[in-house]
């Protein structure tokens, strides 16, 4: 067979482009390491599973699956909408809120225009900026020894602010991370924007917060018209396997969003989940429960092991150690425990962890004990 350079065919900013590490599924460890029973805690997932209530409604769906789903959501949009007090011309629906990122870098970002984000933001935002050929403004995180290292430097992020910027990036929490704002900080910094930047307030971990100290910058949506707001079922809602997020908007944006989303972007047992999902608030409490006695259990047995942890409001820590993070990662796959090494965000000697049930906090703990002892 003749080969061709076909990388010279590709546009400039996918050329160049590193595309996105998931975390790495039990099967394939399995596989590659022959070990047995594995857990994993590198991809946030919510340990309890599924949110029943999604899991009766999609049991209902499965005789329709020969029919094309409801390319408009027409159903999840109206509970959207109404959870959120706003109109359903408001709501763009993704395929996870990855893909209402993406969405938003093909609309507003073009070569010559530019994104602004933070030192160690999502990986999305920067790999949907130079997907489209535009230029990322990147604002260094706060220091180590600040009350929040790591974490958005909201005058940094301001003063990258220029008249090509079309968007800024703000995750709360932030997610490697797991660092917050507080509301009214990040709600001061929207409304110092200028109308024409769009701040993106992305949300995918909002539900687990202890407190209502983040806000809900859906509320804030009356006020900004150049606000955007997106958030996932895949995380506390159990949905991950599904794929299914949404961006709440300006209705002008949304327009725009909903132009470039491919009409069959969300499938019928997504749909029709996470709208079930949506009233399933025993759940979502039994979700935050366990998280803040995990994040109390694994924080404070990651200290007792000598790591240094980052302050989380999500649902997974962000450690570092006095090695590279990715020996460590090494060593524990070994021993059937799959987390996620970052060193792809320049945190070479930090692990993330996802906040498992109980058995498996203690049993990530075990595991770094051992291969640190030795």
């Amino acid at each position: 067979m003749k080969t061709y350079d076909y990388n010279e065919l590709a546009v400039p900013g996918v050329r160049e482009l590193k595309p996105y590490t998931p975390g790495k599924p039990i099967a394939e460890l399995e596989r590659e390491y022959g070990v047995r029973d594995s857990i994993k805690l590198a991809s946030n997932e919510n340990p309890l599973g599924a949110s029943p209530r999604a899991l009766e409604a999609i049991r209902g769906e499965l005789d329709d699956l020969w029919l094309y789903p409801d390319a408009n959501g027409y159903f999840l949009k109206q509970t959207l909408a109404e959870r959120h007090g706003v109109d359903p011309a408001c709501v763009t629906l993704g395929n996870g809120s990855n893909d209402v990122l993406v969405f938003l870098a093909q609309v507003f970002l073009a070569p010559g225009l530019e994104a602004v984000f933070s030192q160690y933001c999502f990986a999305v935002y920067p790999i949907a900026t130079q997907m489209v050929g535009a230029t990322a403004k990147v604002a260094p995180a706060l220091p180590r020894d600040h009350v929040m290292p790591l974490g958005h430097d909201l005058r940094g992020l301001y003063e990258r602010v220029g008249p090509d910027t079309r968007l800024v990036f703000v995750a709360n929490p932030n997610n490697p991370t797991g660092t917050w704002l507080d509301g009214h900080r990040l709600k001061d910094f929207v409304g110092s924007l200028p109308p024409h930047v769009i701040c993106v307030v992305d949300e995918a971990y909002t539900e687990y917060a202890e407190s209502d100290r983040l806000g809900d910058a859906s509320t804030w949506l009356h006020e900004f018209p150049n606000l955007v707001v997106t958030r996932t079922f895949s995380k506390a809602y159990g949905l991950a396997g599904l794929r299914v997020g949404y961006a709440l908007s300006n209705p002008g944006v949304a327009d725009l969003l909903n132009r470039v989303r491919p009409a069959f972007n969300v499938n019928s047992l997504a749909l029709t989940a996470a709208n079930a999902a949506l009233g399933d608030h025993d759940f979502i409490e039994r979700s935050r429960a366990l998280n803040a006695s995990g994040m109390r259990q694994l924080g404070t047995g990651l200290e007792a092991l000598g790591a240094r942890v980052i302050p989380s409001a999500a649902n997974f820590i962000l450690a570092e150690f006095d090695q590279a993070g990715a020996d460590l990662d090494e060593k524990l796959l070994r021993a059937g425990v799959i987390v996620r090494p970052v060193g792809n965000y320049g945190l070479d000697n930090y692990l993330r962890i996802t906040i498992g049930t109980s058995a498996q906090n203690a049993r990530v703990l075990a595991a770094l004990k051992t291969i640190l002892a030795s």
